[in-house]
């Protein structure tokens, strides 16, 4: 009974001091030092040791301007444990009230305390850091380098350099350890990708390009390669990407999945052109069965994005011969799941497609093959307007794997399922959840239809609109574009004006843009921007009409404007970055 009160005891103090934490956190973080100061002397008499406390008391005390105060408190604790970082601390307090004399005094005590003993400069750096105080923090870690050369202090430096803005430097730095210590890389490279996303220095993106050119040059390890191929795909220069990876790949013929993922990256950005190029070389190059069917199934899946009617002969002697040549298994799945697709969606065979994948799920597949095909089938199932029996295969699949991408992908599907049977109120119930998905793009694709449906509610409740427009979407997934094209065009004449209009121009313009008639695709995309000025499609309508003069017309000089407005209007567009690159190439940019 005695170990129970002791227990209980403990616990209740131990739920007292978080909530007193707590609260003292809260009266800090808005404003209110005086109850603050309290809150945390209280907390500090607890445990006189804890040095969080005792910052917050003392930064109590100078927002207070009670800098005596905070001397005092610094000075005594600094007597009693003799921790160096306090005199940075007893600086800064002398620099809050304008003393540089003396705060200058206090920062040298600390430099020379790292003199003595180099290990003193963790501490010391650490506060002069989150007091902004980046040139001596730089010297304490220089100082610690004197003292004990073999430290290293790379990484901390850079991210200094950078907050100087003295990128050049940042980039030598950096450099440096990537290539001495690879294992902190992905953090270097992550440091480096936000410079180049940035706008802030135009120079930035040819002084890294330069710096990892002269080290490729210079040195014969593979490591400068790599990470030059690295800086290309943050550009979404593939074709240069894959310079490098060829490069890799003839001192070492073992590196060929960089050079198949560098395809996948390319198709995911329709960069087509480097993404035929690179699984050509895949061809040309390997005997491996997988990677051969692999790159075999990219290409045809290519050639069926761009394919019109003519086309559909030619693919289909061609998935033939190539299922022919690599026989049915669980290892030519790919293609087969990809000869149903084409069958279904295109030569709109289902009964043919249906057959090749119930014929799939009896072979010896795994849990992620097996829910990849019942995918497929549930997506001909909803082809061909049999909604429940879709449904059926969709919540399989989320229920054997509700915590992978795919599972995700299967809720999204049977939430659009529900949006084209125009069951709004259950769609938008399950897209909800959807929002928050941990895939980005699945959660990109969930919260524009949440947005769709209910933007499209609250004016009309009667929905009469969004289910015809619902409609439209579902001939557009059936690959019916004359039919879909037709029942959109009935919205805008039967809607004009009502909410549903810029949505309507965006999916006309899409498809007109799909059947190569730009000019009438340019025509709606521009009354999006003439009338919809202000709606959520703005970006969308700005970027496809950009693109169109930039990459189908050549023509520049109508292009860049389109660009300029993305770039300085809707910095929040998932098509910003690309913009900010496509108009810099535009314009000439040396970065490019």
């Amino acid at each position: 009974m005695k170990k129970f009160f002791i227990v209980l005891f403990l616990f209740l103090t131990i739920c007292a001091k978080a909530q007193n934490e707590q609260l003292a956190n809260n009266y800090f973080d808005r404003g209110e030092f005086e109850k603050a100061l309290v809150s945390y002397e209280e907390l500090l008499k607890m445990q006189v040791g804890n040095s969080n406390y005792f910052q917050r008391v003392v930064e109590c005390y100078q927002q207070l301007e009670q800098y005596d105060k905070a001397e005092k408190a610094l000075q005594e604790r600094l007597d009693k444990y003799r921790q160096s970082n306090l005199l940075v601390e007893l600086g800064y307090n002398y620099q809050l009230q304008k003393n540089d004399e003396k705060a200058i005094k206090y920062y040298d005590q600390a430099i020379e305390k790292i003199k003595i003993n180099a290990n003193e400069v963790y501490g010391i750096a650490y506060v002069f850091e989150r007091k902004s105080l980046i040139d001596y923090a730089l010297l304490a870690y220089q100082t610690a380098l004197e003292k004990e050369p073999k430290m290293s202090f790379n990484f901390q430096m850079a991210v200094l350099y950078g907050q100087k803005g003295n990128t050049d430097l940042m980039i030598e730095t950096f450099l440096a350890e990537g290539f001495q210590n690879p294992q902190n890389l992905p953090i270097i490279q992550n440091q480096l990708s936000r410079f180049m996303t940035e706008d802030t220095d135009e120079n930035f993106n040819n002084t890294l390009r330069k710096a990892l050119l002269l080290r490729t040059q210079k040195s014969q390890d593979l490591f400068w390669n790599d990470f030059l191929s690295w800086y290309y795909v943050q550009l979404k220069e593939y074709s240069k990407a894959f310079i490098q990876q060829k490069a890799i790949y003839k001192r070492n013929p073992e590196s060929f999945s960089n050079i198949v993922n560098l395809a996948e990256m390319a198709i995911d950005d329709k960069d087509s052109e480097a993404a035929k190029e690179i699984l050509i070389f895949v061809l040309d190059n390997t005997n491996n069965l997988d990677l051969l069917i692999q790159a075999h199934s990219y290409l045809v899946e290519m050639k069926i994005d761009i394919a019109t009617e003519k086309d559909y002969p030619a693919i289909t002697q061609e998935l033939d011969v190539l299922i022919k040549q690599f026989g049915v298994s669980p290892y030519t799945l790919s293609l087969l799941k990809l000869d149903a697709n084409f069958s279904a969606f295109h030569l709109k065979d289902t009964e043919k497609a249906k057959t090749i994948l119930k014929n799939a799920m009896d072979m010896p597949l795994n849990k992620y093959q097996l829910a990849e095909v019942k995918m497929d089938l549930a997506d001909i199932l909803l082809f061909e307007e049999k909604f429940n029996q879709a449904l059926i295969y969709y919540s399989q699949i989320e229920n054997d794997l509700s915590g992978d991408v795919i599972g995700q992908e299967a809720s999204l599907k049977t939430a659009k399922t529900s949006y084209y049977k125009a069951d709004f109120k259950w769609a938008s119930h399950q897209l909800k959840v959807l929002k928050s998905a941990s895939t980005q793009l699945i959660a990109n694709d969930a919260l524009d239809l949440f947005l769709l449906i209910s933007d499209n509610t609250v004016e009309d409740s009667t929905q009469v609109a969004l289910k015809q427009f619902s409609r439209g979407d579902f001939l557009l997934y059936q690959n019916k574009k004359q039919d879909a094209l037709s029942q959109f065009q009935l919205i805008l004449k039967e809607h004009k004006g009502e909410e549903i209009e810029a949505v309507t121009l965006l999916r006309i313009g899409k498809i007109y843009e799909k059947q190569g008639d730009y000019t009438k695709a340019l025509e709606n995309y521009n009354e999006i921007i003439t009338n919809h000025k202000d709606g959520i499609y703005i970006d969308e309508a700005l970027y496809y009409s950009a693109e169109i003069y930039n990459l189908i017309l050549n023509d520049a000089e109508k292009a860049k404007p389109l660009y300029e407005e993305m770039i300085f209007k809707h910095e929040d567009s998932i098509y910003y970055v690309d913009s900010r690159k496509k108009y810099r190439q535009l314009r000439g940019d040396s970065t490019m």
